[in-house]
């Protein structure tokens, strides 16, 4: 009967998560943090194996950095849409605003980074007679 009970605490425990949602361009992260040790699971992989770059990395750790909870937390996300930059900076988002949900108190140090304000670049549409969105063809006078 104990084991039973052990078994339930554990799917309570992976069922208990704060969510928050980040988006950069086209890029959308759906981010659930949970209380842990501190590894980052992007789309089933570990995030550095989706993030070659250190810039990149560094992007995605910065939430932890600035309210100093660097390994306290497990965090799986799914990202889809944009590019490997944009997709990096909307769980950089995300994980900023699942850490707000969790602690009113790191609200503040989040938005002194700039960490919870969505970036709102998209990029500008095509239009017509236009080879772009700005660029026109060569005019010619004769």
């Amino acid at each position: 009967m104990s084991e039973e009970s052990n078994v339930t605490t554990n799917e309570e425990k992976q069922s208990q998560y704060i969510w928050g949602t980040g988006k950069r361009k086209c890029a959308i992260a759906q981010v659930r943090l949970f209380s842990g040790e501190g590894e980052i699971i992007v789309n089933g992989k570990h995030y550095q194996e989706v993030f070659p770059r250190l810039e990149h990395r560094h992007m995605v750790e910065h939430p932890f950095l600035a309210t100093d909870t660097v390994g306290k937390f497990h965090i799986v996300v799914k990202v889809k849409g944009g590019g490997i930059s944009s997709q990096a900076c909307a769980i950089r988002h995300g994980i900023a605003r699942a850490l707000a949900k969790e602690n009113e108190l790191f609200k503040p140090m989040l938005r002194k980074e700039g960490l919870l304000t969505r970036d709102a670049r998209i990029k500008e549409r095509k239009k017509y007679g236009l080879k772009g969105a700005r660029k026109a063809p060569q005019y010619t006078k004769r």
